[in-house]
């Protein structure tokens, strides 16, 4: 990738293409890790004997540190730096990486995932936060940001491609060890690139920190037991309660904290916040593609893992192509008012298109157009929203802009793993039970899991109907301002105080 010229503009770091390949890097180690290690998981239970309840906690202990610490870590990068704490981010997920490799039981393994989400929150806002105040220049900050939002986009595919690849050629231990080759390249690479920033003075705003952690914690945890068992159950609705009154806390807080951990205006203004909604329903309406259309190439296809991830290949191809198409060329003209609910669009028609597949339909004519699709949407989706999130943020508040992104999605992940995995089993369990006349045979089996398919798919197509209609009502016409060119709103007294 190139400059747009031979002498970079005031401000601009010299080797700002080389930090855009370092955070890609990084960035796309957290998206790959999820996937990868849910592939891993079958040879990891084999290996290190434990239970299938127990293997659940190998995914929720990464998700609760993640999910929880997020804001924290984010406002933590605004405080102390963001080379500081993208360094100590990637070296503590490498050194996690490298512990769960060598588990030699459970608890060692979990205690590594769990390890991973901190430092995880940790790495993921400050991948982002670095992008928006690396790159200034309109032209160039649409390049990155479209080689960003590809990366961020295709990672749950390349995951499963990587993930087979590792699994089923060595052995699932190498789905941790190969984290130590993303890390080691972006911290050689980017130790000596990145430049530390400023301290601002601020201080943490500790009753914000434990209120939306505890609250994160809480709806994660809820949503992730619903997932698993059940609704109904006290573990569930307890957290789920609980977790909701702690945000409404937390946000009730932030209006009269002298230096809040978030501060209103950076979810107030329409923009990000129409981001930050997006986030949030792009993580949950995804699940659709990255776990149920998995499930079916896999369960009734026969698919392995690998050739999933193959097949997933043009899906990841359409999205790095619309995503840059979307940054460079359409972003600046139109900004992301029509981009972000066409893309929702896109998504909808493509899981729309998805409830035609059937127990023995052939990938050509049932999956491929779909996922095209769904490509096309996901690459404006993530063009706009990526770049809208961090934008017209007082650098000071970058670190906590990009979190509020990221937990959106990991929030959104969370609702969507728990509500479709409830519908799906629903949906087939109605269908056997409707049409089993006596014994229920393995044909009516696969019958009734691919009409919980079909339900699925048409949830995930209104949810992002909804996403649409929402991005088109919150969001601002035309373009963004241009950095450096707009003034901010001006900060109310306790937010001075914070800046």
């Amino acid at each position: 990738m190139s400059t747009t010229s031979a002498v970079p503009a005031a401000g601009q770091h010299p080797r700002r293409w080389m930090i855009l390949a370092v955070i890609c890097v990084a960035y796309l180690m957290l998206t790959l890790d999820t996937t990868v290690m849910n592939l891993a998981l079958p040879s990891a239970q084999k290996a290190l004997h434990f239970s299938d309840a127990d293997k659940q906690w190998v995914v929720t202990a990464y998700a609760l540190c993640y999910g929880s610490l997020l804001l924290f870590c984010g406002r933590l990068a605004d405080l102390i730096g963001r080379k500081e704490t993208f360094i100590v981010g990637l070296v503590g997920f490498a050194g996690a990486s490298a512990v769960g490799g060598a588990a030699n039981s459970f608890g060692m393994l979990v205690t590594a995932r769990a390890c991973q989400g901190v430092f995880a929150a940790l790495l993921a806002p400050t991948a982002l936060s670095l992008l928006a105040t690396t790159f200034t220049d309109p032209k160039e900050r649409g390049k990155a940001f479209g080689a960003f939002s590809s990366v961020a986009a295709s990672g749950g595919g390349l995951g499963l491609l990587i993930g087979g690849a590792l699994t089923s050629g060595l052995n699932w231990r190498w789905c941790m060890y190969v984290n130590l080759i993303f890390a080691a390249f972006a911290l050689i690479v980017g130790s000596p690139l990145l430049t530390r920033q400023p301290r601002t003075g601020a201080r943490m705003d500790i009753p914000g920190v434990v209120l939306v952690s505890s609250g994160m914690f809480g709806l994660v945890y809820g949503f992730s037991n619903a997932a698993t068992h059940s609704w109904h159950t006290p573990s569930t609705w307890v957290f789920l309660a609980a977790g909701g009154v702690l945000v409404i806390l937390f946000a009730l807080w932030q209006r009269r904290a002298q230096n809040p951990l978030l501060p209103p205006r950076v979810v107030l203004d329409r923009n990000r916040g129409g981001a930050y909604i997006t986030s949030l329903v792009v993580g949950a309406g995804m699940f659709g593609v990255l776990l149920f259309l998995i499930y079916y190439m896999q369960t009734d296809l026969g698919y392995s893992a690998f050739k999933s991830g193959v097949a997933l290949l043009p899906m990841v191809a359409v999205i790095a192509v619309t995503s840059n198409v979307g940054n460079i060329r359409l972003m600046p003209k139109f900004g992301p008012r029509p981009l972000i609910p066409l893309g929702m669009l896109f998504n909808a028609g493509g899981m729309a298109w998805l409830t035609r597949i059937e127990p023995d339909s052939h990938y050509a004519s049932a999956i491929l157009g779909p996922i095209m699709v769904i490509g096309v949407g996901m690459g404006f989706i993530y063009s706009a929203a990526l770049s809208t999130g961090t934008s017209e943020v007082q650098p000071q508040d970058s670190g906590i802009a990009s979190a509020t992104f990221n937990a959106g999605q990991q929030l959104g992940g969370a609702i969507g793993t728990a509500l479709l995995n409830t519908i799906a089993a629903s949906a087939a369990t109605d269908y056997l039970t409707s049409h089993a006349h006596g014994k229920p045979g393995p044909g009516l089996f696969q019958l009734a899991v691919v009409h919980g398919y079909h339900q699925v798919f048409w949830v995930c197509a209104g949810i992002f109907a909804g996403g649409a209609l929402i991005g088109g009502l919150l969001l601002r016409s035309g373009p963004l301002p241009v950095p450096g060119q707009h003034s901010p709103k001006p900060a109310t007294e306790p937010e001075k105080a914070h800046s």
